[in-house]
């Protein structure tokens, strides 16, 4: 049934992705269009009415046009009706820089979580690369912010895929993923160690003792983007005798070359959700998304 008390509003270049939330959460679809100028400035259009409850669609990766977007928006969707605005945000931009390492430096999660506080009154994403700070709404302090996990749906991907996987982390932040997958299907897990010397150089060991000979892996992660932990950690696990190496990722970033690099390491299937439009995309976080709107109340 389609709400009468809630819009969900998106833009052209996720279409297919709003388009199934709205039919798994039954919400009526509306698009904001949306036009460049030669000179780069945006001209934005909004359905001409609102209802009082209105949901916004857009997942911020290559972020930094998108939140002057999500700005535009906020501040014409209150005058065209809207009295709460809730932000569906599946990939959550700037959430990793969480402290200044340096004299000067920017915290941009304080920052970015601050603008957003400003602008909804509900924030919803999946698995945000928090590192010390244990919620959503520390990063982003607004009334309702939830955050969601696609471990659950990679681990009974990889247990459907793959005969009893060992589930495998690249480093320690994806221990929280890889544990909450591999209890949910009852696999084997174990989690790598990393030493990253820059962006693109990073150090791999395996827990002492590993026993991965013989085994299909899975490496599983909340993220990919340049390849390279998740190359160096497929090399270490061929090295020590896994069968197989599979990656799976709720977003899929994938910097250019990421792919030829994770494969070229020895990796054979490469899978992801649909957090991030991607060639990779092979399970869809909308019934999720949609079973979390339902809980808040923002639809039926």
């Amino acid at each position: 049934m389609m709400s009468e008390e809630t819009v969900l509003l998106h833009f052209e270049d996720e279409a297919e992705q709003a388009g199934r939330l709205a039919q798994a959460a039954g919400l009526d679809l509306q698009l904001i269009e949306r036009h460049r100028f030669p000179d780069d400035e945006l001209r934005l259009r909004l359905p001409a009415r609102l209802p009082p409850s209105v949901l916004l669609y857009r997942s911020l990766y290559r972020p930094n046009e998108k939140l002057l977007e999500l700005l535009l928006v906020a501040r014409t969707a209150g005058r065209l009706g809207a009295r709460h605005l809730s932000l569906v945000a599946p990939y959550m931009a700037y959430m990793r820089q969480d402290m200044a390492f340096c004299s000067g430096e920017v915290v941009s999660q304080r920052v970015v979580g601050d603008f957003l506080a400003g602008l909804f009154d509900a924030v919803v994403t999946v698995d945000p690369h928090l590192h010390r700070v244990a919620t959503l709404a520390e990063a982003i302090p607004v009334p309702h912010a939830v955050a969601l996990s696609g471990a659950g749906l990679l681990g009974a991907l990889a247990a459907e895929r793959r005969e009893r996987p060992l589930l495998a982390g690249p480093d320690a932040e994806s221990r929280q993923w890889v544990e909450l997958a591999a209890r949910e299907q009852g696999l084997d897990f174990m989690v790598c160690t990393k030493v990253r010397h820059d962006d693109r150089r990073v150090d791999i060991a395996l827990p002492e003792g590993a026993a991965v000979a013989g085994r299909a892996v899975v490496l599983l992660d909340d993220v990919a983007s340049s390849g390279h932990t998740l190359a160096e950690a497929a090399r270490q696990l061929r090295a020590a005798g896994a069968a197989s190496v599979d990656v799976a990722v709720t977003h899929a970033l994938f910097a250019d070359g990421a792919l030829e690099l994770i494969h070229g390491a020895g990796v054979e299937q490469v899978w992801s959700t649909d957090c991030i439009a991607h060639p990779s995309n092979v399970v869809s976080v909308a019934p999720m998304l949609a079973a979390a709107l339902t809980t808040m109340g923002l639809c039926r």
